[in-house]
């Protein structure tokens, strides 16, 4: 076998290995004892995905009917966020719901199975929406960061930048591109055989399997590692301007009720850029922990650790999907406005509660929150 054959070998070994990380079917392998943290993991993810699913939902519907209201929708933060809470329902019917479907329900029965799903056309088309929904979540959430850093450090620049008109164009341009740049995935995916068998699943082209992984890579740093650092220097970045600028109101005493306002809604921004981090990277470093092992180390003799890796896998799978559930919480914690309106929504129907101006007593600019 020459040198060529023997790399052409391992890198298929590392694809198998990555495209099955944590797929699991026990109906497959009935004689094989898993070790007790898969088993157990496998079990957590079961269980407590449904719940992410159901509160996530509920949750992001009730986000996108207050930033929709009449009182919030004139805000340029809430087009960022209203466009945030589309994604993340997406996200969780098209990645976290089908991902469950195939991997959460057979740890209750072996020989459950959604036939629908490895079809072509749903392959394709759910593909394409689960990698769209999710490259979007991450890059709405540094586009409004980024707006908060031009409405707290760029003041000048802000009329320009922070109005309405532009964050929709900035949402549209998002959109568009992300679409166009997402189409690799149907066009190289499809219903195949797996290993040979009569088993067919909705993946790769077995012949395209190292481009796609490569792309795949690729995607996975543009979700993660990419957001991780331009959230972290822009919120490092607004947080030494509001701590100068709270200095300097401290020192000549003026400290208005706007200047508690834009302050609130930009804390709002920042706890939520904070827990997209934190959520994320459990997950990206097993995942970037994995891979390197898989390259490095004998199939046979690390079996154990590779199992022992998956299981891992599934916990942090579960703590990335809260990313798609958590926010309306960070936002009913976080802004006081938020709570306000939510209460509209759910304990006044009167026309005059409708046209309830939130704060009368001080003046706001319609152009951003901060």
């Amino acid at each position: 076998m020459t040198e060529a054959d023997c790399l052409h070998d391992g890198v298929r070994d590392v694809l198998k290995v990555l495209h099955d990380n944590i797929t699991f079917n026990t109906s497959h392998c009935p004689q094989v004892l898993q070790p007790r943290l898969l088993t157990h993991s496998q079990y957590f993810y079961s269980y407590f995905t449904p719940v992410i699913l159901l509160v996530g939902l509920t949750g992001n519907i009730l986000s996108l009917r207050v930033f929709l209201s009449k009182n919030m929708r004139k805000l340029s933060a809430s087009t960022y966020l209203a466009a945030l809470s589309t994604s993340d329902i997406l996200a969780l019917i098209f990645y976290v719901f089908v991902d469950w479907l195939k991997r959460g329900l057979p740890a209750f029965n072996a020989d459950f199975k959604v036939m629908f799903l490895e079809t072509n056309v749903v392959c394709q088309a759910i593909l394409y929406l689960s990698y769209l929904s999710r490259f979007l979540s991450a890059w709405f959430i540094v586009s409004f960061t980024a707006e908060r850093y031009i409405g707290v450090c760029l003041p000048l620049r802000r009329r320009d930048i922070c109005g309405k008109r532009f964050s929709q164009k900035i949402i549209c341009t998002l959109v568009v591109c992300s679409g166009c740049i997402m189409m690799y995935k149907p066009l190289l995916s499809g219903v195949y055989e797996i290993n040979h068998t009569k088993v067919k699943m909705c993946t790769r082209d077995p012949e395209l399997s190292f481009p796609v992984f490569i792309l795949d890579s690729i995607f996975a740093v543009m979700i993660t590692f990419i957001p991780f650092i331009i959230i972290t220097v822009l919120n490092t970045l607004i947080m030494r301007k509001l701590f100068l600028r709270n200095k300097k109101h401290r020192s000549i005493k003026i400290i208005t009720e706007e200047s508690i306002i834009k302050l609130e809604f930009t804390i709002i921004l920042l706890v939520i850029s904070f827990v997209f981090i934190a959520l994320n990277l459990p997950f990206f470093c097993v995942w970037c922990k994995q891979f390197l092992l898989s390259i490095s180390a004998s199939m046979n003799k690390h079996a154990h650790d590779f199992d022992n890796m998956q299981g891992l896998l599934l916990i942090t799978r579960v703590i990335f999907y809260l990313n798609y559930c958590i926010n309306f919480f960070l936002y009913s914690v976080t802004g006081a406005y938020f709570r306000k309106e939510l209460k509209i929504l759910f304990f006044y129907k009167s026309p005059d509660v409708k046209d309830y101006r939130r704060c009368s007593n001080y003046t706001t600019t319609p152009n951003s929150w901060v």
